[in-house]
């Protein structure tokens, strides 16, 4: 058996357990050991698991993981995200769409501050689904409105998923995050459009909410402040170079909790709940990444990766034809695979093709991260219909993805568009601590 069939016999093994139900982590982390085992043996094998696990272990990058995990969990837990909705609500209500243009523009605020697509459609699901549903609104616009709103979290900053993105890559986790505000704010815009559009069509889709008084709008933005300065402070200072992703996270952490006990929301069951959820979440990204690893050398070893950029070479595709292909492959492993396991799974093939074709690392770290938001809404997997499904059994899976639909294309234009226009993502990080 040549080293290119073991490797490719490697792969097979990694997604068939993948496929099966076992944690990514532990797939990954079996076929790395297992792999290695084979091709040098068990001393040289042991010392490099070692290794693996310091390397990564002590990597000063990975520190951001759990502080800002711990910063979003602590948002959802003592009850800002509700504050979020309620000034979001006053001034957008009265919109065609309004309630769902409120749902989409609440779950980019909210993964502004917590990074997690599933913290954002549990929590605004269960505060706009009950006043969609009671204002009669189209079931399929209200959940494809709050499912697809809920990806925004993990471009806009702080998202784990950049975050382990840049620990893999050895890419500036600060740039990533300021490489997403854009991306991010023009796909959000994107989502409002859709809805305005489709509801001024058909105004049966999304009636119109209550009438608010100037001044109910105004003290509703009071309650914003504390929490918005935190996040302005986090990330105009990775902007402006006053400090690095990791400090920000630190700052970051810390401001929440003042502004939580500032407003008397801060518990000792919000704290250990947040605490716990963090710890927990950077374990299983530390058993990914360190899997991840082995996997990746394991691969080197083969052959296999080396392989893949000569085919592809061979192809004569270019940028532009690489990453179309790299569109369908994301579409259709979105369909077996949740968002990290998509990530890990195709890293250690994809990132010696976009160095050999000289993509900025940065730039693909967007549009990975749009085409997994993809995932997140792609039948059958998609991870936020569920969770969706969970906080509002009454709607269907099948009408909360095709509700989706319209969203996803709204995404897919949007990554033809990054593709023509790399500047949307590279422009800001360009620019910082200028």
């Amino acid at each position: 058996m040549t080293l290119l069939t073991i490797g490719i016999l490697g792969v097979a093994i990694m997604i068939a357990l993948i496929v099966i139900g076992m944690p990514i982590g532990f797939a990954l982390a079996v076929v790395g050991i297992g792999g290695n085992l084979a091709l040098l043996g068990f001393g040289p094998t042991s010392a490099q698991v070692g290794l693996v696990a310091w390397e990564s272990g002590s990597n000063f990058l990975l520190i951001s993981a759990p502080l800002f995990i711990f910063m979003g969990q602590l948002v959802f837990h003592t009850r800002i995200a509700a504050d979020l909705y309620d000034c979001v609500y006053k001034w957008a209500g009265r919109m065609p769409g309004g309630i769902a243009v409120t749902a989409t523009a609440t779950s980019a605020g909210f993964g502004a501050i917590t990074g997690s697509s599933i913290a954002a459609v549990a929590t605004v699901g269960s505060m706009v689904m009950p006043e969609m549903r009671r204002l009669n609104y189209d079931p399929k616009l209200a959940a494809g409105s709050v499912a697809s709103g809920g990806t925004l979290a993990i471009l806009i900053p702080p998202s784990f998923v950049m975050i382990v993105y840049g620990v893999w890559t050895e890419t500036s986790i600060g740039h990533l995050f300021i490489a997403g505000i854009l991306p991010g704010i023009i796909l959000a815009a994107g989502f409002v459009a859709l809805i305005i559009t489709r509801c001024v069509i058909d105004p049966k889709l999304g009636p119109k909410g209550p009438h608010f008084s100037w001044r109910d709008r105004f003290i509703s933005l009071w309650k914003l402040l504390p929490p918005l300065f935190v996040f302005m402070v986090v990330i105009g200072g990775i902007y402006g170079g006053v400090f690095t992703a990791t400090e920000a996270s630190a700052i970051g952490a810390i401001g929440v909790v003042i502004v939580a006990a500032g407003m008397r929301r801060l518990s000792w069951d919000a704290l250990k709940k947040s605490l716990s959820e963090a710890g927990y979440t950077c374990a299983m990204i530390f058993i990914i990444i360190v899997g991840g690893a082995l996997v990746s050398r394991f691969l080197v070893l083969t052959g296999l990766s080396q392989a893949i950029v000569e085919s592809i070479g061979g192809l004569g595709l270019g940028p532009t034809g690489f990453l179309l292909a790299l569109i369908v492959l994301y579409l259709i492993l979105g369909c077996m695979l949740d968002t990290l396991g998509i990530l890990i799974l195709t890293l250690p093939f994809v990132m010696p093709v976009i160095s050999s074709l000289e993509i900025n690392t940065v730039w693909f770290g967007v549009f990975i991260t749009v085409m997994i938001e993809l995932a997140l809404v792609t039948p059958p997997v998609g991870l936020n219909v569920y969770v969706l499904n969970n906080v509002s059994p009454d709607v269907k899976i099948s009408d909360i993805f095709a509700g989706c639909l319209p969203f996803t294309l709204v995404m897919l234009g949007f990554v033809l568009l990054l593709i023509a226009f790399p500047e949307i993502a590279l422009w800001l990080p360009a620019q910082m601590g200028n």
